[in-house]
């Protein structure tokens, strides 16, 4: 029954149905990404993937907007990933940033998906990647992913997008602080939105003279003055992403790219089974008598795992079928 359902679901994908995509990025959601995800993968590589984030307020859905009405006056079609903070009740998206987008809402070749961040680090969903893989592998031309809102250690995004837009706002206490919690390492291109407001000149001149504090290799940081709501600035922040994507290809950049994305999507699948099994591990058999440096040595044992500090190299070599067996749940 499964197959029967996995091949009507691809054949609804190959034709091009917008529902095929809808359905298959719910089947990532729901933990039955692996099968669907297998057949697809190797059509994957295609798109332009941009990754928009910045502090809550600062306008990102307004300017998700603006660069989708960019890329369709371009002829180029789009896929949206706005990832909402969480109900605590329903774990349903809280926020609903799709209203933002109402006037693509019509658009055939504008796919919009909204997904829960569900308690997820980093300011993404746990099945963005999938979504993102699928979007891709659907043949959209750009697939734009909207964080939550990133605080001091939500930088997940630069490993998944390969061109992160970090924007600002003019006037906000808090604009400098993200760029001293590290925001300004990934940055690809800094946008201070509401460029009207009085004091946007001075947030430039701040990000420019923090520029001035590191030191780059390769691409420098490009920075876009935009006002979202009414468009303007759009053109320019364009021309700078457009920059970016010519320096990825002609460097060669955008195989490493490519490398940290993979290493994101194997990483979080990883731990998140990982945990998955510890998580049951710890409710049904932890002794409580224990403290909990022993507890943990004891959780990493039942999986093969050598507690505490690194093992002996000979003592790691005499053992390595056990550590697989402890990470897949079979042996290697």
């Amino acid at each position: 029954m499964a197959n029967l359902a996995l091949d009507a679901l691809l054949r609804e994908f190959d034709d091009k149905r917008p529902r095929g995509l809808a359905r298959a990025i719910s089947w990532a959601e729901s933990g039955r990404g692996a099968d669907l995800i297998a057949h697809l993968y190797p059509r994957i590589g295609r798109a332009m993937t941009i990754g928009l984030t910045g502090p809550p307020g600062v306008g990102k859905s307004t300017l998700s907007s603006a660069l989708v009405k960019k890329a369709r006056s371009l002829g180029k079609t789009v896929g949206v990933i706005s990832v909402d903070p969480s109900s605590p009740f329903s774990h349903g998206a809280l926020l609903g940033d799709r209203i933002r987008l109402t006037e693509h809402f019509v658009d055939p070749d504008v796919f919009i998906r909204s997904m829960a961040s569900r308690g997820h680090l980093g300011g993404l969903s746990g099945a963005t990647a999938d979504a993102v893989m699928l979007m891709d592998a659907f043949g959209l031309d750009v697939v734009l992913i909207e964080t939550v809102g990133v605080g001091q250690s939500e930088i997940e995004i630069a490993e998944l997008a390969q061109t992160t837009l970090v924007a600002l706002q003019p006037g906000s206490g808090d604009s400098i602080q993200v760029l001293k919690a590290g925001i300004m390492e990934i940055a690809d291109i800094f946008v201070v939105n509401k460029a009207d407001h009085p004091m946007a000149n001075q947030l430039r001149r701040e990000i420019r003279a923090m520029m001035e504090m590191l030191s780059f290799s390769g691409w420098v940081p490009e920075l876009a003055m935009t006002q979202a709501v009414t468009g303007d600035g759009i053109d320019d922040l364009w021309r700078a992403i457009d920059s970016h994507v010519v320096y990825l290809n002609e460097s060669g950049e955008i195989s490493r790219k490519r490398r940290e994305a993979f290493a994101h999507q194997v990483r979080q699948l990883a731990l998140g089974r990982l945990q998955a099994r510890l998580e049951r591990h710890l409710y049904d058999d932890t002794r409580i008598d224990l403290d909990p440096y022993a507890a943990a040595d004891e959780v990493l044992a039942h999986f093969g795992v050598y507690g505490g500090e690194e093992p002996e190299p000979a003592l790691a070599a005499a053992r390595p079928r056990a550590v697989v067996r402890g990470l897949t749940g079979h042996d290697g």
